[in-house]
């Protein structure tokens, strides 16, 4: 892995993707740098990168990623569009074997947070999706009302989580987002094929919450 900078990870580096609950990293997993800059940080998760869980006690079963027990990324690759210091993520997905694009997908997320292997996040459980014909509807509402009551988000904390998937909601239907629809179009290097390892010191590395 290298970088450009102090901060900027090289173009088709890998890097490591971790997520952080119950204020531990709890997932990794390997994607590959499209773009990082200051504006910007694209990342592409390929078909197969596999995934890795702490271990650990999980006393309550939502402790765990809501992956788990799943050991890959299956279907095609994703990509993942962020800003630094935005609350969301932009994810875009592509279906059937010709690769057609499905949806863009904005997960809510505490912004990301630049590591010495990659970066963190927190999953913020509750995420909207848009399909190409425009509909746009929230996902995973119950689950994350669930994580709230369980005492993973804080009442104030959800209130604004909740304001923010609405006023992004609003932002999609207004048409005023500022990600760019040629990233639908955006295709893989072929090298980027097969699925890369996840490194084996990536539970070692310090993290922060927010």
């Amino acid at each position: 892995m290298t970088t450009t900078s102090d901060q900027h990870f090289a173009v088709g580096s890998l890097i490591t993707r971790r997520e952080i609950n119950w204020g531990r990293p709890v997932i990794a997993w390997p994607v590959y740098v499209v773009r990082d800059d200051d504006e910007l940080l694209v990342t592409y998760t390929p078909t197969g990168a596999p995934f890795s869980y702490a271990s650990g006690d999980y006393s309550v079963q939502l402790q765990h990623h809501p992956w788990w027990p799943k050991t890959a990324w299956v279907g095609h690759g994703t990509l993942m569009l962020q800003r630094p210091g935005d609350r969301y993520a932009v994810w875009l997905f592509w279906e059937r074997p010709g690769r057609t694009f499905a949806c863009w997908y904005f997960n809510l997320q505490d912004p990301f947070r630049r590591t010495p292997i990659g970066y963190d996040t927190e999953d913020h459980e509750l995420d909207l999706v848009q399909r190409v014909d425009g509909a746009l509807s929230f996902k995973d509402v119950e689950a994350f009302e669930e994580l709230t009551r369980l005492g993973r988000y804080s009442p104030a904390r959800a209130v604004g989580i909740r304001e923010l998937g609405n006023e992004l909601a609003a932002t999609i239907n207004a048409g005023a987002g500022w990600w760019d629809a040629d990233w639908s179009r955006w295709t893989p290097p072929t090298t980027w094929r097969d699925p890369p390892a996840v490194r084996d010191d990536w539970a070692e590395v310090p993290w922060e919450t927010e």
